[in-house]
């Protein structure tokens, strides 16, 4: 036998085992952890380049008479639709990435995106986001796009409702480096500035309703100014910069206080 068939036949092996367990499993009742978490306690994913996993990114695959295909590239996706989470049942076990599963941790599972991509999930009901790393596969319910840890079920505000509807982008690491860099204290986007108070709040309420907090109207020069923020990092900026222009407003820009 040729001997490159060997590491290619333990590799599908090891998918077929990992996936197929928690294929079978997501049909049994999961559980929160026995620890206290907070959603204060738990820290986003830091995405950091990395080879593709040995494991789990085999194409296509089966689960439950249903055939996936892994994307060739994570670059430029980004898809609406509904999160679950899983938890204590699978706590330990090794992900199709052959990763052991940490509930505590910031990952999730997904069914096409190459293992590991680094992922920002927003939360649309409650305007909660984080980055998590994906490097499992799943959920095979019908329906559902991504699987969170119990950890970042917590934090998105996803662990009492069980799902929720949500946005899922991508990150590019590449450019991580730039996103994650400092900006100065006091940085705000303006969204919008008017000569009437009413208008001002109006933009305020939409962007509030749009869970773009914190909002704030500042008067200047005649003028009432509409405010997003402050903000830490690029990333932060370009994240709400991007939620303003999907609501139909122009991009805003950078102000200092």
């Amino acid at each position: 036998m040729n001997r490159w068939i060997y590491p290619v036949l333990i590799a599908v092996l090891m998918l077929a085992g990992c996936v197929g367990d928690k294929a079978r499993d997501d049909q049994q009742a999961d559980g929160p952890s026995g620890r206290k978490i907070a959603p204060a306690d738990v820290d986003d994913a830091v995405p950091q380049k990395e080879p593709r996993a040995r494991y789990g990114n085999h194409s296509p695959y089966t689960v439950l008479g249903k055939t996936y295909t892994v994307m060739s590239s994570s670059k430029g996706y980004h898809e609406r639709g509904i999160a679950s989470w899983y938890g204590s049942k699978f706590h330990g076990r090794r992900t199709s990435s052959g990763e052991p599963y940490d509930m505590h941790l910031a990952t999730a599972a997904h069914k096409r995106l190459p293992l590991p991509t680094y992922v920002e999930v927003t939360n649309l009901d409650n305007g909660r986001k984080m980055v998590v790393k994906v490097n499992d596969r799943g959920p095979f319910h019908e329906g559902r796009i991504i699987d969170l840890s119990y950890a970042a079920a917590i934090k998105l505000g996803v662990d009492q409702t069980g799902t929720a509807r949500v946005e899922v982008r991508a990150i590019d690491v590449e450019n991580t480096r730039q996103a994650q860099a400092k900006v100065e204290d006091g940085t705000f986007l303006q969204v919008g500035a008017f000569s009437k108070r009413e208008t001002a709040d109006d933009l305020a309420g939409k962007m509030t309703a749009a869970h773009l907090n914190p909002v704030s109207i500042n008067k200047s020069r005649g003028l009432y100014k509409v405010w997003l923020g402050p903000y830490a990092t690029e990333w932060e900026i370009e994240a709400s910069s991007r939620r303003v222009v999907e609501l139909g407003f122009e991009r805003p820009h950078k102000v200092s206080r």
